[in-house]
Order: C-alpha cells, then structure tokens, then sequence
C-alpha cells in the first residue's frame, strides 16, 4: 500500500515539475505601441532632435524593420487590425468615429458607414494567448470597445473606448484612474505596467501597454520643454512640447526594460515596440516621407517597429523587408506554439527574426472607404489641400506602390526605392506597371469583398470645394 501511494506522489509530482517547465519554457511577450509616433521620431530610426537612448538600445539589441507598416492611417483601425490580424475590410472599422468627416459640401460621394467597435465575434491576439496559458494584461490606451477584458484581457488598467487623453496631468478626466494632482500619464501607465510584471513574474503573461502618448493634447514636463528648447530645431521637427512627450516616453520605456532585467526575465520576454500610425505632420515631420497620419502616403502609414528577444534574434540587425502589424499575430502564434485562427492576413516574421529564412514577396494592401478631413488646411501633404485622405485603395509590391482614388478613379503611381516621398506619378510613363498593380488591387478587393461602390453626395457643390481649396478665382 505504502509503495502504491509513493508512486501516485512521484507521478503527481512528475507532472506538477513538467507542467512548471512548460510553463517557463513559453516566453513573455510585452507589447508596447505608441500613439501617433512618427516613422521618423527615433535616434535609432534617423531623428537626430529627439533623444531616444533607449529605444535605441532596445534596437542594437535586436531588430529593426525600416519598412514596416501599420495597417491604417489611424488609430482604431490600426489597432483593430493588430488585435485580429485582419484587414480592415474584415471588421469595417475605418476610421474613428464618423466616416462624414469634413464639409459635406467637398464630398462627391457618400462613405461607407464606420463601424466603431470590435466586435465579440473577432478572435484577438489576447484571447488566442489566453487559450495558452498566457494571464494577458492591458495597460493604456484600447479604443475598440468599452472593456478589453471582454476582448480577451484578463486585466485592465486605462483601457476603453476613449482614444486621447483629458490632461497627461492628474486629473486625467480620461481615462478614470484615481492619481495625485500633477502625476504624468505616461509615468503612471509604467508603474501600472512593472506592477503587473512583478505581480505575474512566475508564469507567462502577455502585456499589451498601449501609451497614449504622443497622442494631443500636448502636454511634457517642464523641464524636458527645456532641454529642448536650448538643443534648437533640426529641420522640420522643432516643437519642444512633442520632443519633452518623446524623451519621458523613452525614459519609461528603459525604466520597464530595467525592471526585466531585475525580475530576470528579459532571455524570456519577447518585447515588440511600434506605434499605431504615422505622426502628425504640423507637430513632427517624417521627411522625406510624405504627409503623416490620417494619409495613405508613407508619412501616414510607415511606423517605427524593434523586436528583441535576447538569444533567439540576433542584435543589431536591420531589416527593409516591407511588413506589417497583422504579421504580428501569426508571429506569436509560431513563437507561443499557439494554434493560430485559420483567417489571418498576416505572415509570420519569425523566419526573419530568427534568420532561418525570407519572407515570400507579397503584396500589402489598404482600404479606406472614407474621409478624414485636413487638419490644416494645405498643409498636410495630402492629394488635395482640404483632406489628408479621400475615399481610396492602396497596394505596395516590391518597390512599387499604387494609390487609387474613387471620386475620380484617380491613380498615382511611385517607385519607393527612387522616390521614398511620393512625388513623381509615374502612371504615365509607366502604364503597364500602372495596369498590373491596379488589376492585383482590383482582383483583392473583390476577394475580399470590399465595399468599392458609392452612392453620389447630393450635398457636393463643386464651386464651394474649388473656393474652399483657394482655386477658384
């Protein structure tokens, strides 16, 4: 009896100790995006006005993709197309908000309508990790629904359908978290973040910290406004209210990788570092890119991207093999061991991050059926000056990229090698380049079953749309 009982301990234990280690074999995945950060706006990345010592080690320590994109041109679609690793045209989330953005009366045709929430029926990166034995964390900025818990978070902390800020110091207004007169927001979603880590340091989690920084209104730290106000402009970024937002980012970002460090878990941590779309052009610049966000020219889509995981991808490497956010659910799915959903739009990057391999060349694609308006007029690097996008589709393949309009059935074609800045249409010189690209868009479009036909606006006035451009004499 005694040698029947020892046999059930040693088996029970036997498997409590195997459990244990495939539980610790399973990496830490962090997953940190900024909001509205600029391709451009990293030291590591070609800035050489905002200081960013971190997020620079972060990218000697790893990889960093110089082409890499975000799905849309704004914040909810981007990060909804994350979250699924789907295209837009799969959730219909568009835009933020209405899709009627900008005076009726320069609108020829009537938008499709904007979905404003992710619905339940999306299976998310956080509930794939969770079927995995992943406790999943948010922290910040979620603008897909009212709660990410019923999203697949098991916690939350900031997370709603709010998209900005009230104040980046206490009070916050939004989002509602208790917090002294004067605490930064930044600073807070990092403690909240190392807490979580600290609390969960024994098992495999998945943090998702979503800062709402450099998202407006713009708010930095006195001193940091100082700093660099005394360091002057380099070029077309100069405001030091954005540079003070960017360097206490980059400071919080060092303080939680510090934290890895002393838990031990940075050979186990998976950390990724992007942003959700293009910056504003006013505020920060990403010459020789064009426009920023809210455009589909590069300046609106192409986003800062680092991977590192200490072991398994080798530093200091640096990729211009074009990819995108949806490539990141496919990713940790391959890492995580995690049966991925069988409708994904992404690759896997794993083959390059780890370098067993290339990716096959494929084309990226964008749909946005509706309009957002200029922030200022002329001056956001847009096709007209009253919209920094018009109802359009985009393909990028190779070197090549197409836009396609739908008021006028316009096309623009730019080789990206020659011309990064979009800004010799090569449609005419180049028309059977033109044909291809726009029968590849054409055939994707109807394969994804995108909405492409619009009913005319009958509030367009074409005499107001030519005034309110500043061509009408």
């Amino acid at each position: 009896m005694k040698h029947q009982i020892l046999l059930i301990l040693l088996v029970a234990l036997t498997a409590f100790v195997s459990c244990g280690k495939e539980e610790t074999a399973l990496p830490n995945i962090v997953l940190i995006m900024a909001d509205d950060l600029g391709w451009k706006d990293l030291g590591c990345m070609g800035s050489s006005y905002y200081e960013t010592p971190n997020l620079d080690r972060l990218a000697s320590e790893g990889m960093a993709f110089m082409q890499a994109y975000a799905a849309a041109a704004n914040c909810a679609p981007s990060r909804a197309c994350l979250m699924t690793g789907r295209h837009t045209t799969a959730h219909g989330i568009y835009t933020v908000g209405s899709s009627e953005r900008g005076d009726a009366r320069t609108r020829r045709l009537v938008p499709v309508q904007n979905t404003s929430i992710l619905r339940d029926e999306f299976f998310t990166l956080a509930e794939a990790l969770k079927s995995s034995a992943y406790t999943t964390i948010h922290v910040g900025k979620w603008h897909l629904g009212k709660d990410p818990c019923s999203q697949g978070m098991d916690h939350n902390t900031g997370g709603s359908t709010w998209g900005h800020p009230g104040s980046y110091f206490a009070p916050y207004i939004q989002p509602r978290i208790d917090a002294p007169d004067g605490e930064y927001l930044t600073d807070r979603l990092t403690e909240e973040a190392i807490g979580y880590i600290r609390q969960h340091s024994g098992s495999p989690f998945f943090l998702n910290l979503c800062y709402y920084a450099v998202h407006t209104p713009l708010q930095a730290k006195s001193h940091l406004e100082d700093k660099y106000a005394d360091k002057g402009a380099s070029g077309c970024q100069h405001s030091t209210t954005y540079a003070g937002m960017v360097d206490n980012l980059d400071s919080c970002i060092g303080s939680l990788l510090t934290e890895l460090d002393k838990l031990g878990l940075s050979e186990n941590t998976l950390v990724v570092f992007t942003s959700d779309n293009g910056g504003i052009k006013m505020i920060s610049c990403q010459e020789p890119l064009r426009a920023g966000k809210g455009s589909y020219y590069e300046g609106g889509i192409r986003v800062p991207l680092i991977f590192r995981w200490p072991g398994k991808i080798e530093p200091g490497k640096v990729s211009e093999v074009p990819v995108t956010h949806m490539d990141f659910f496919p990713t940790i799915m391959e890492i995580t061991g995690t049966r991925a959903p069988a409708e994904l739009d992404g690759l896997s990057l794993w083959p390059l991050l780890s370098g067993s391999g290339t990716l096959e060349e494929r084309a990226l694609y964008f749909h946005f059926p509706v309009y957002l308006e200029a922030y200022r007029k002329g001056y956001d690097g847009g096709r007209d000056p009253l919209f920094r996008t018009r109802p359009g589709s985009v393909i990028r393949m190779g070197d090549w990229k197409l836009h396609y309009y739908y008021e006028d059935g316009g096309t623009e074609l730019y080789n990206l090698r020659n011309d990064t800045g979009e800004v010799n249409n090569l449609t005419s010189v180049n028309p059977l380049k033109t044909e291809e690209l726009l029968s590849k868009l054409e055939a994707w479009l109807e394969e994804e079953q995108a909405p492409v036909h619009f009913d005319l606006n009958p509030a367009f006035d074409s005499l107001f749309e030519l005034q309110a451009s500043g061509m009408a004499d």
